[in-house]
């Protein structure tokens, strides 16, 4: 299989007019969308999803997985994403990774079992935690795994409360489940990130949210409202769909929900930049005016 290139980044960065530039260019290159609202059916505007006319230049993969009443969670897209990978090698093709959410990305580049959930045995650590402190569990996690106990900083409650919550319920040391996602290994992924001004993204932001809502973003939330089975708790978060699903439910009037759309989704994107900048296999580009003009030419060196 070529060598998968992952281009990601923020929000409103342009990952996808890039990826769409590579794929036209090279001629033989699909296209994963790394994205984990854009799985969902009928959530096509409010996520960005790529126009029919994309879709139909260059197949696309990552997109339309499950219904909107379904709580997708990051093993199902794994699975899905690796077949669809292997599928693209098998037509000797190069898969281009599209990707904004950063952990379906990383159980791509770094696959990773993720551990069961124990809900009784992390409130009663919880308990225990409010009563002696994050750092007597800690001390707690060092006996029973110095591995994973040194991978985290006594204080850091949620970290800690979960290492033992799967070292206690699994009966395995939580260290033996990877290595964990602050460590990275060399990968066989070329990943270029895309960062712009952090005011010009805010403006590419505000412009992006008034083109959805001009393109009926509105109906499309109360098409969805209207399914039964209703929508899941996971589909219901996303960004866009929440805040107008809170306009139709009277919390807000629609230039308020628009607002906070706006607002919500430009501090979204510096959690994004923050998550991928943790990375040091990642070549980040500064975007002036044009990411393809500036980025496509950089992937095929003379």
């Amino acid at each position: 299989m070529s060598t998968p290139l992952v281009i990601l980044g923020p929000t409103a960065s342009g990952k996808s007019d890039v990826a769409m530039a590579f794929a036209l260019r090279h001629g033989a290159a699909e296209v994963l969308a790394v994205d984990s609202m854009q799985v969902y059916r009928r959530m096509n505007i409010g996520t960005a999803k790529p126009s029919a006319a994309d879709r139909g230049a260059v197949a696309h993969h990552g997109i339309d997985l499950a219904e909107p009443s379904t709580d997708f969670a990051v093993t199902h897209f794994e699975r899905a994403a690796r077949e669809a990978m292997a599928q693209i090698s098998r037509r000797g093709a190069q898969p281009v990774l599209v990707a904004g959410t950063g952990l379906y990305l990383r159980s791509l580049t770094d696959p990773m079992e993720v551990p069961g959930r124990w809900p009784e045995l992390r409130a009663a650590l919880e308990e225990r935690a409010a009563r002696e402190g994050s750092p007597a569990l800690h001390a707690e996690l060092v006996a029973l795994d110095p591995i994973a106990a040194a991978r985290m900083e006594p204080t850091n409650l949620r970290r800690v409360t979960r290492a033992l919550e799967v070292t206690l319920g699994s009966g395995r040391p939580f260290s033996s489940f990877g290595p964990g996602l602050d460590q990275y290994p060399p990968v066989p992924f070329v990943q270029v990130g895309l960062q712009w001004p952090r005011p010009v993204l805010a403006e590419r932001i505000a412009a992006r949210v008034h083109r959805m809502m001009a393109q009926g973003l509105l109906a499309e939330v109360e098409s969805l409202l209207a399914e039964s089975p209703p929508m899941s708790r996971t589909a219901r978060q996303a960004l866009g769909y929440k805040e107008l699903i809170a306009h139709l439910e009277g919390t807000w009037s629609l230039d308020e929900a628009v607002a906070a759309i706006i607002v919500r989704t430009r501090q979204f994107a510096v959690r994004q930049e923050r998550w991928f900048r943790r990375d040091p296999r990642i070549r980040w580009v500064h975007i002036e005016h044009d990411p393809v003009a500036e980025i496509v030419p950089l992937l095929f060196p003379s």
